[in-house]
């Protein structure tokens, strides 16, 4: 094996490059996971009990001439703090908060 090849696998293995890898993966998919959940039954759960018919994505109000599309903005919100949430306590339940504290 070279020594830059031989360099570069030792960098993959102190660096936890592999780990990283995979916690990447597998953030997009949870993160696909609670958009859906969040996107098919929390918020045409809101958007009915706020009035939107259903689909608070295309709620939206009038103001003058302009139309302001707040229901999209409102589930966008919803979304980041469902997967921030979900993140939080998925490190908080495996006890992840740890593994980035020096001794």
């Amino acid at each position: 094996m070279s020594k830059e090849l031989q360099n570069f696998m030792n960098f993959v293995r102190e660096q936890g490059v592999v780990g990283l890898a995979v916690g990447i993966i597998l953030g997009g998919a949870v993160s696909k996971i609670v958009s859906s959940l969040v996107e098919n039954i929390v918020t045409p759960l809101l958007g009915l009990v706020l009035g939107a018919a259903g689909n608070l994505a295309e709620a939206y109000i009038m103001v003058g001439t302009a139309k302001i599309g707040w229901g999209g903005f409102v589930s966008t919100l919803i979304d980041f703090l469902v997967i921030a949430a979900v993140v939080y306590y998925g490190v908080k339940l495996l006890g992840l908060e740890k593994m980035d504290k020096k001794k």
